[in-house]
């Protein structure tokens, strides 16, 4: 099994979750202040280089506007199957 990291499923997600954050029209240091994290982290999530939990990808979805199953369902119809 390929690592992850280095699928085009991982590649999807961050994506959305770019997405996400400029939709909500939020930079990443508002959104940082919003997760009580600094703009860093926020970077090193839409970069792969930090990986979210499901809390912590709740907590995203909370702050910028959606709740966790549509997130969800967003993320399967961007690879293709619905949710």
């Amino acid at each position: 099994m390929q690592k992850s990291l280095y699928t085009q499923e991982n590649k999807i997600l961050l994506q959305l979750l770019y997405e996400t954050r400029k939709m909500a029209g939020l930079t990443q240091v508002q959104l940082g202040a919003l997760l009580d994290e600094d703009q860093t982290f926020v970077s090193k999530v839409e970069s792969g280089l930090r990986r979210l939990d499901l809390i912590e990808l709740n907590a995203w979805c909370v702050a910028v506007g959606l709740s966790l199953p549509t997130f969800i369902a967003r993320y399967e119809r961007s690879l293709g199957r619905t949710a």
